[in-house]
């Protein structure tokens, strides 16, 4: 399964509406496939009104204004390019966030089994004696039909990578100073109106050191609960972020793992749906990493293709029937600018090294 490919330059403006050109069909079934399935989601929760989910998508898009001026202009540019609604596009792009602000105020029905799981491997265990990470997405199986890798070459900014869905902004990704980043999604109730995940990601990309991204995750207003990790090749640090806390873990001590349930006591008071296998995977990861000093990013893409497990396992099949499929993996080695991804399974996809030009 291979991973469609798009190196954009110029100005944000630019750099949008190229995105936007170019995968516009791409863009469009997207926001089509996202738009049922979230409509499905509330329908199931027990909310019949899609205009309360494009109601906050609105109120976020316009935090994301004054958030992060130079990434709302390149959405805008976007939306242009594909010749789709700025506020539709946000919203299906950011759809886990949106939908917990209309859901998760309160205790929603247990729904679906989503989840990702991410690894932060601090030197010691490494083969070269540098801070490794990586992880998988996991989300509606169909999303594995518009994952694609986006470059970006701006006139002003570092150059960035990230595998994302076609028409969205960061959602996992490498930038030239070895700053790495990524996401997965937690439950919690007191979602509302913030700065949605591929917000927050984006613009942590953009920066230069890891210290400068762990202050966005630590302070950013957000919409809705996540783990966020930040990493270069001297480690790594995890935020459990919820829109009313934040707390952080690093790999000082040793390694991370994280799949989608939270490990900080006052979070799980305020945790609802939790996925069936998070804390399978999220022992399973443990597991697999204390058996090797001599990790490699090649050898951590190769983590993420267990199956141990069977149907909880860290390698998501549609025939698990759990609502979520691993839709693509990445896998980072920050020293030598060595950036691994897959579309889909880590064990069906095919891993190709994302270059660098200003290296």
């Amino acid at each position: 399964m291979e991973l469609p490919r798009l190196t954009v330059t110029g100005t944000r403006q630019d750099m949008g509406r190229q995105y936007g050109t170019h995968f516009r069909d791409m863009i469009h079934a997207f926001v089509s496939d996202r738009v049922a399935a979230v409509d499905t989601y509330l329908r199931e929760a027990g909310h019949s009104q899609m205009a309360s989910l494009f109601e906050a998508g609105t109120a976020c898009l316009e935090q994301v204004r004054t958030y992060d001026p130079e990434g709302y202009v390149e959405h805008i540019a976007i939306a242009e390019g594909a010749k789709l609604d700025p506020v539709q596009l946000f919203t299906a792009a950011n759809m886990t966030d949106v939908r917990d602000i209309i859901v998760l105020p309160g205790d929603p029905p247990v729904l679906e089994d989503e989840g990702c799981t991410a690894a932060l491997l601090p030197p010691g265990i490494t083969m070269q004696g540098h801070s490794i990470q990586g992880q998988t997405w996991d989300l509606n199986g169909p999303d594995v039909n518009y994952v694609v890798a986006l470059h970006q070459l701006p006139d002003d900014g570092p150059e960035t990578w990230t595998v994302t869905c076609a028409g969205c902004q960061t959602l996992m990704g490498m930038n030239e100073y070895g700053v790495t980043v990524g996401t997965t999604n937690l439950k919690t109730r007191g979602a509302r109106v913030g700065i949605p995940y591929l917000s927050v990601l984006h613009l942590a990309l953009r920066q230069t050191s890891r210290d400068a991204a762990n202050a966005l995750f630590e302070k950013t207003p957000v919409a809705g609960s996540h783990s966020y990790w930040v990493g270069d090749k001297s480690g790594a640090t995890e935020w459990e972020r919820t829109p009313m806390s934040a707390h952080a873990r690093t790999t000082d001590d040793a390694p991370l793992t994280r799949s989608n349930h939270c490990l900080i006591a006052e979070n799980r008071k305020l945790e609802s749906d939790i996925s069936e296998s998070s804390h399978a995977r999220l022992e399973r990861m443990q597991a697999l990493l204390s058996q090797s000093d001599t990790h490699t990013a090649q050898s951590l893409s190769r983590l993420f293709a267990d199956r141990s497990d069977g149907r909880l396992s860290i390698n998501r099949r549609a025939e698990d029937q759990s609502g979520a499929t691993t839709n693509a993996v990445i896998a980072c080695n920050p020293a030598e600018l060595e950036f691994l991804a897959c579309r889909g399974r880590a064990d069906q996809g095919d891993w190709i090294k994302l270059e660098f030009e200003r290296r």
